[in-house]
């Protein structure tokens, strides 16, 4: 489970309450989470896809960067021409799959369905990415390979406290 400081972290990060967080499943190197797990259906009832949900501001903006360069029709259009590709991209999902139904019971209206686009395009970098850090190097194909296009996406700078500086980025 989260910790109330991570929480207070993860809401100063998003400018918002985060909803249906379980966990952090991962931090950026100064020690603030960038990803957190969510579970699959908010406690509003709401079917919730995005289990792996990035949250730092800095990864994001770099993310989003790679998105609007043209990155994600790029590996759509390799994963229709690279079947190796295509089949460790096929795992990923499945992997995906596999922590979702981890984390509480899955919607039917989410069964079979990941998120990002998986298995067959990339339609999110943000969760392939997010998907790559939480479950580490050689999981997510394309996610590693956006993870390794935006290096270095965190400056070497402490993440800025949002009790004490809240306009420096968290």
């Amino acid at each position: 489970m989260t910790s109330a400081a991570d929480l207070a972290r993860v809401a100063a990060q998003l400018g918002r309450t985060p909803r249906g967080v379980h966990s952090v499943a991962h931090r950026c190197p100064c020690g603030a989470p960038d990803v957190v797990a969510t579970v699959p259906q908010l406690p509003d009832g709401t079917p919730f896809p995005t289990t792996f949900y990035a949250t730092c501001p800095r990864l994001t903006a770099a993310v989003s960067t790679l998105e609007s360069a043209g990155l994600m029709a790029r590996m759509t259009a390799r994963l229709e021409t690279d079947p190796d590709l295509a089949a460790a991209y096929r795992l990923a999902h499945e992997d995906y799959l596999r922590r979702r139904a981890a984390l509480g019971p899955v919607p039917s209206a989410l069964e079979g369905i990941s998120a990002g686009g998986m298995p067959t395009r990339v339609k999110c970098l943000h969760v392939l990415v997010a998907h790559a850090l939480a479950a580490g190097p050689g999981v997510n194909p394309l996610g590693d390979e956006a993870l390794d296009a935006l290096q270095p996406w965190w400056t070497g700078r402490p993440c800025a406290d949002p009790d004490t500086d809240p306009k420096e980025p968290t």
